[in-house]
């Protein structure tokens, strides 16, 4: 068998995302593995976020397999890279690994890193080959929608002017690379908007944003129906760093409540502790855990004293 990598192209992605379900399915023991993330969508919302950076896999001329590249400034990781099940433990993975390579170096990443699963010593033991290193566990938590609660109100990106939302990417940057230098997830913020997968929520102090959350919600989205999902969210380091942290939480729930999502969802990797303790602490419980792998065993942002959310799948 043959195996040749090349960039995804529009008309893969309806088998991209079947092999993706499959993938997980099979692995997670589903009677039904196609039931796998329900009305959900990956493969379609990643891929028009960044078009260039979504790999595949061909085996006798058939797609076999894909990898989500993303690009956040000075870090990057990859996910959710899946194979059809029945070419497992074939070099597939690792083929896919190489031009993955390849745009981390393209971009001059200084930190890369993959979520993959903690109990998986075939998965570990792959990535392992390409200096990722396992780290801290990341906890995927969820708790029920309570009413709004925001006492205090938020900005909201999409009712933003064209110029304002300019000026509020610049902002969100200048949040993140207080936390780890050139770290930027405009590329999430402006595929919520462009493709209206939900919103960001933006705490401004001044012409500064002191916290802001990228959520998407409901079905076709990286959430489901029901749920609103907070991919990334983040506060500006300094005194005030928790307290904002708590008030965006808050934020994103009353997002969630007006957008008649029934649970909030997250992730957060347990070396940031503080962070991890106020999720636990305001009725967040796990409902999957995943370990980061990080890349020469650097920690990069995965450290006591910051106030993020993410989970790299």
């Amino acid at each position: 068998m043959q195996i040749r990598t090349r960039p995804l192209e529009p008309r893969d992605l309806v088998e991209a995302d079947r092999i993706i379900r499959l993938a997980f399915g099979t692995f997670f023991g589903l009677p039904d593995p196609m039931k796998m993330f329900g009305d959900s969508d990956l493969a379609h919302t990643r891929f028009r976020a960044a078009p260039d950076s979504a790999l595949g896999a061909e085996a006798d001329g058939k797609l076999v397999g894909s990898n989500f590249v993303t690009n956040w400034g000075s870090f990057g990781f990859f996910g959710p890279l899946t194979v059809e099940p029945r070419l497992w433990d074939q070099g597939v993975a690792q083929r896919l690994l190489e031009p993955t390579m390849e745009l981390f170096e393209k971009w001059g990443c200084r930190h890369t890193g993959l979520f993959t699963f903690s109990h998986s010593p075939k998965h570990i033991a792959l990535y392992q080959k390409s200096d990722f290193w396992a780290r801290f566990l990341t906890p995927i938590m969820s708790k029920p929608v309570a009413p709004s609660i925001d006492q205090h109100g938020y900005t909201r990106f999409s009712e933003l002017t064209t110029t304002q939302k300019e000026e509020a990417l610049a902002a969100c940057r200048e949040t993140t690379g207080a936390i780890y230098e050139g770290l930027d997830v405009s590329r999430e913020i402006r595929a919520v908007d462009s493709q209206r997968l939900g919103e960001t929520i933006l705490l401004l102090d001044g012409s500064k944003v002191s916290a802001f959350g990228v959520c998407h919600v409901g079905a076709k989205t990286e959430a489901r129906n029901g749920s609103c999902y907070v991919k990334f969210a983040a506060a500006r380091p300094g005194a005030a760093a928790q307290k904002n942290f708590e008030g965006l939480l808050n934020s994103c729930e009353t997002y969630a409540a007006k957008s008649s999502a029934r649970r909030l969802e997250a992730g957060v990797n347990m070396s940031r502790i503080e962070a991890y303790r106020i999720m636990v602490g305001r009725g967040f419980r796990t409902d999957l855990v995943g370990v980061a792998m990080q890349k020469a065993n650097d920690s990069g942002f995965n450290r006591p004293g910051v106030f993020l959310l993410d989970d790299w799948r």
